[in-house]
């Protein structure tokens, strides 16, 4: 392995069936008034929002709900909740959702005591919290992300069709989560396989970068072989505990920053699918596997080696031909995967027109850890290309 690392999360996990009953005494650490943050009230349906509401109950805590926040959370959210925040003086904030609610959690937690807009500072100038930060608690009901335990907070805005993540230190992590796998049972068929490749996709943005002999390139692999035989499970039988259990543990670890460790890590198709998601809206992990293949294909060359790795250990691609037939066989194993889930594999689909692409790609950040660093004329053309 390569250079120097330090290495800390502080979130603590509770993991398993029933893991809510550890709710109640993880809130009598923290202050009195309780912002519970949630979306679209699917939590007030399948029974998790009055779990979670019984054990701030029985922490005696006040509580000041914070709801709907959209899937791909705005700057005018967490303007808005800021104010909540403010005039009801929280001292803690509850997420209870998938990543956009966690997401915006932390983004609301250092913006709280701060003063100036929270787009500007965070998102604009990427400033750092110098102010008190309102720790925040999550209960995961959508697995992909890896919000539950890292500092990043990817925020939208619409009118600027920007959609920027901003990776908070350690300070800003969840102090805890609660991981049942069985609250992820009722999320719609597409939001669980979006969840899967997202998560799949951290793997890559970390896998695809250096050369060197790294255990977290053998750590990547293995996540990524876990994800892909559970996610086969859980598209056939989505209340497959096990599968559901494998897959929710294998997001978590594949961004808590564990695997970026001795790694430059890329992260490329995240900026093309983000500047996607601001001109379109559409769900995250989709628009990460609209632009996958096309981006992979156009760096294969710069990192062939790596690709082959890919193809032999993670997709057992018999070691017979060219490294780069190969590295080939590996995307083209990795796209019948796609269409066996069910993920999206283009951008018109997501709603993407041919003169939306020059705006998209002058909104995409690009960025130097991986194999190639990008021109704009060859993000426009991998943008055309995933059309």
């Amino acid at each position: 392995m390569l250079g120097r690392f330090e290495f800390a999360n502080p979130t603590k996990i509770y993991f398993g069936k029933g893991a809510i009953d550890s709710l109640k005494g993880e809130l009598e650490r923290y202050g009195k008034t309780v912002q519970l943050v949630y979306g679209g009230g699917s939590i007030k349906k399948n029974g998790i929002y009055d779990e979670v509401l019984f054990a701030l109950h029985a922490a005696n805590k006040a509580v000041v709900e914070d709801g709907g926040v959209m899937p791909n959370p705005t700057a005018d959210k967490l303007r808005d909740g800021v104010r909540i925040a403010r005039e009801n003086r929280v001292d803690f904030i509850l997420a209870v959702g998938g990543g956009s609610v966690c997401d915006y959690a932390k983004a609301l937690s250092v913006s709280v005591h701060c003063g100036g807009d929270p787009w500007e500072v965070y998102y604009e100038r990427f400033e750092e919290p110098a102010c008190p930060i309102v720790p925040v608690g999550c209960v995961l009901t959508m697995v992909g992300t890896g919000s539950e335990m890292n500092g990043g907070a990817v925020i939208t805005n619409p009118e600027r069709k920007l959609k920027i993540g901003h990776v908070f230190g350690s300070n800003v992590m969840p102090k805890f989560t609660v991981l049942d796998p069985t609250y992820t049972f009722t999320v719609p068929r597409r939001q669980m396989v979006a969840g899967i490749y997202d998560a799949f996709n951290h793997v890559c943005e970390q896998y695809f970068s250096g050369e060197d002999d790294n255990v977290s390139d053998d750590l990547a692999e293995a996540l990524m072989r876990s994800i892909v035989r559970n996610s086969r499970v859980a598209v056939k039988d989505p209340e497959n505990y096990e599968a559901r259990s494998n897959l929710m543990w294998a997001a978590s670890l594949a961004l808590n920053t564990l695997i970026a460790k001795g790694k430059t890590t890329d992260w490329e198709v995240h900026m093309l699918g983000q500047a996607v998601g601001a001109y379109t809206d559409a769900t995250h992990g989709m628009t990460l596997s609209a632009v996958s293949l096309p981006y992979y294909h156009y760096i294969l060359p710069y990192g062939v080696k790596k690709f082959k790795r890919f193809a032999v250990e993670v997709w057992n691609v018999p070691e017979a031909g060219s490294d780069e037939e190969i590295a080939l066989r590996g995307l083209d194993a990795l796209d019948g995967w796609m269409q066996e889930i069910g993920v999206s594999r283009n951008l018109t689909e997501l709603g993407v027109t041919p003169d939306m692409i020059e705006g998209i790609a002058d909104a995409t950040r690009v960025m130097d850890g991986g194999y190639h660093v990008l021109t704009r004329p060859e993000i426009v053309a991998i943008l055309r290309a995933s059309l």
